[in-house]
């Protein structure tokens, strides 16, 4: 009986990966997207999608599942209104905490929201992982936050300056 209900919630988890690395959070344009704040004019032609898959074929990190819908509100204190897409990857297991996600915000003067929500639900991580698992706690406390123009990075990793040097690499100043 435990060998068949750990292969069917295999064959669910499976199946979300895939479904996850398929598809499109319905946030996202088309194909790319350009973004130039007026004051720091930073510019990029790939969506935030692109971002992630591309940081995550570099950089080696354990299973993470695409986090949509609700999700974003839930989790990460973030009114969806203020966003023109995101890409939010977390843990598949809740024994990791590692998380990357990029936020498009539509309007520049609601980065500061979304960092606001970022920065509680990386207290919320740091708080679940405070008694539990003593390495992931430290990688959730040395996350990174970084904004450039309408885009907000977060990474919590044991390789967190590998992604921000990535994250860096998409943008172009004008």
């Amino acid at each position: 009986m435990k060998k068949s209900y750990f292969a069917f919630m295999l064959v669910i988890a499976l199946g979300l990966v895939l479904t996850a690395c398929s598809g499109s959070n319905g946030n996202s344009d088309k194909n790319s997207s350009t973004s130039a704040n007026k004051e720091n004019q930073f510019v990029t032609t790939k969506t935030t999608k692109e971002m992630v898959d591309g940081m995550l074929a570099k950089i080696e990190q354990p299973a993470l599942v695409e986090m949509t819908g609700d999700m974003v509100k839930q989790m990460y204190y973030i009114d969806p209104a203020l966003l023109e897409e995101y890409t939010i990857m977390s843990p598949m297991m809740n024994v990791k905490t590692n998380e990357v996600a990029v936020f498009k915000v539509k309007d520049a003067k609601d980065v500061a929201a979304v960092e606001e929500g970022i920065k509680k639900r990386a207290a919320d991580v740091q708080k679940q992982f405070e008694t539990y698992l003593q390495d992931q706690y430290e990688n959730a406390k040395n996350y990174k936050l970084v904004s450039k123009g309408n885009y907000v990075f977060f990474v919590i990793s044991d390789q967190p300056d590998k992604f921000v040097t990535e994250f860096d690499s998409y943008f172009e100043k004008k």
